[in-house]
């Protein structure tokens, strides 16, 4: 091989796997925060208990540390709600929010993950009583905190909100707080993306459900997970279809109310959800660090392909 060729091929492979290598998450740091935000010293992350508070001032830290800019007062947008199961109603519950410039700014993307949990609740047969909720929602929580990082390093084309929220499993209530109290217009929002349990699935798969009522997400999507590991599956999100229909089952469901187009990132349901057996040794690690580099893989080419004006 001629020396001039020779060399030209070693420098577009060198930019190759540079390109490759600065389009990745730090998976060190996803996997450290996984286990922090779903260890039993969080004891299970429900708002208003000690443990949610613990994990609200570690996103906040985070967040912080990164020099995020916010549009709420020392990142927190607090609300309160009222919780008719249990007849209480929460003062002291807070969306954790970021915000990071783009190249253009008239339009936006929201990125969401729940940080709260159920806490503490009825043991197992083994006497665990802490519902450590790893994939949910340690699993988004982790994996917010990573993109945020990327994308205040890798500047966007859309200006992009992060926001780390409360109450999902009370109804959603940190998703309805941020929608009722956004910043922009939300006509202003061209996507809302919410992960929601996203760190094991024994077939291999990861969901993004809402391409059903915006058919040209799936394109996008579909070039973008090309060859991707893990396999990247579309569906749950069919009008009539009773607990199929993932469209009202997250976060993203209030920014679906509010006419804003959703891609919800989520497995099906596995033995552990919603029992304290959600730990995170029960995560799959090659399958969480895949799926949050797939999760990026997909936020890149929406980014590019989206609507900037």
């Amino acid at each position: 091989m001629h020396p001039t060729i020779k060399s030209a091929l070693s420098c577009l492979l060198f930019l190759v796997i540079l390109q490759a290598n600065c389009q990745s998450i730090a998976s060190k740091s996803l996997l450290e925060n996984i286990k922090f935000l779903s260890s039993d010293e969080l004891k299970g992350r429900k708002t208003g208990s000690e443990g949610n508070l613990e994990a609200r001032k570690f996103i906040l830290d985070q967040f912080k540390s990164m020099e995020l800019q916010t549009h709420y007062e020392d990142h927190q947008q607090k609300f309160s709600f009222e919780n008719r199961r249990e007849k209480k109603t929460y003062e002291d519950a807070v969306n954790i929010v970021g915000f990071v410039a783009g190249n253009s700014t008239k339009k936006l993307i929201v990125i969401t993950a729940h940080y709260d949990h159920v806490g503490i609740g009825k043991p197992n047969a083994s006497g665990d009583s802490i519902y450590n909720g790893a994939d949910d929602n340690a699993s988004g929580t982790a994996a917010l905190i990573e993109l945020a990082k990327y994308f205040k390093e890798n500047r966007p084309e859309h200006s992009m909100i992060f926001a780390a929220l409360d109450g999902e499993e009370m109804g959603l209530q940190g998703a309805k707080a941020l929608v009722k109290d956004f910043p922009f217009a939300m006509d202003q929002v061209v996507l809302n993306i919410n992960m929601d349990m996203i760190s094991r699935n024994e077939k291999g798969e990861l969901y993004a459900s809402g391409t059903y009522y915006n058919p040209s997400l799936k394109t996008i999507l579909e070039s973008a997970a090309n060859g991707s590991t893990p396999k990247l599956m579309f569906g749950h999100d069919e009008p009539n279809t009773g607990g199929d229909n993932w469209t009202q089952s997250s976060d993203h469901g209030p920014f679906f109310t509010a006419n804003v187009p959703h891609i919800y990132f989520g497995v099906e349901d596995h033995p552990d959800y919603h029992k304290p057996s959600d730990s995170f040794e029960n995560i799959d690690e090659d399958f969480y660090v895949n799926a949050v580099n797939l999760i990026l893989k997909c936020t890149l080419a929406l980014d590019a392909e989206l609507p900037k004006e």
